[in-house]
């Protein structure tokens, strides 16, 4: 049985854990063909699945209410069709206190208290404070490859999260503060939060119900 996702449901699902994004940048995330993904991303605007917004010079692909309904529909019959779904909500449920770590550690990294000021800015000139933090990620990070490996076990399209993580962690070991919670790369949080994502959709869950 293929494992494989089908590239119709890849491009809504690329939207959904993205956010936002524009069609190149959709077609990336799986590797799919850019003109194939631009006819699905028609298609599902003509269905009222996703829309296409511009602002401040950048434009970019969301989905609709139905759009996100659709989309976990889809993921839903993929998930039966392979029979992972008690696989897929027991990695959930290792996954949940590495990301309780994982929210932390970028707090620890954007906030460092004082005596008077529990909410003071992290200004990065305390280098024992960073570096915990950083240890706290490489932790997550060991955590992290044999949670993928079950699921890239599933379905492929669950590979590349822990590669990703790890380039993130080592760019941000090499100096490169922007690599640990900044949102414009593809730092350890952004990837963080498309697997949090990945996984609610894939099992039909909110952020705040337990599996």
């Amino acid at each position: 049985m293929t494992r494989d996702s089908a590239p119709h449901l890849l491009v809504l699902h690329a939207v959904r854990i993205t956010g936002f994004a524009d069609t190149p940048a959709i077609a990336l995330r799986y590797g799919l063909d850019t003109a194939t993904t631009k006819e699905v991303l028609r298609d599902a605007e003509a269905r009222g699945w996703v829309e296409h917004t511009a602002f401040a010079g950048t434009g970019g692909w969301s989905l609709t209410e139905p759009g996100r309904a659709e989309n976990e529909r889809r993921l839903a019959a993929e998930l039966t069709r392979v029979g992972g779904a008690d696989e897929v909500r027991d990695v959930y449920r290792t996954f949940l206190p590495l990301n309780a770590l994982l929210l932390q550690a970028c707090t620890d990294w954007q906030l460092r208290p004082t005596a008077g000021d529990r909410l003071a800015v992290n200004d990065h000139s305390d280098p024992t404070w960073d570096a915990g933090v950083l240890h706290e990620l490489a932790c997550i990070d060991r955590a992290l490859t044999p949670l993928v490996d079950r699921l890239g076990r599933v379905l492929t399209r669950f590979h590349g999260y822990d590669t990703r993580f790890a380039t993130a962690l080592a760019h941000a070991r090499a100096g490169k503060g922007a690599w640990v919670d900044r949102t414009d790369v593809d730092s350890c949080h952004r990837v963080w939060f498309e697997l949090h994502e990945d996984l609610l959709a894939t099992l039909g869950l909110d952020r705040h119900e337990r599996p």
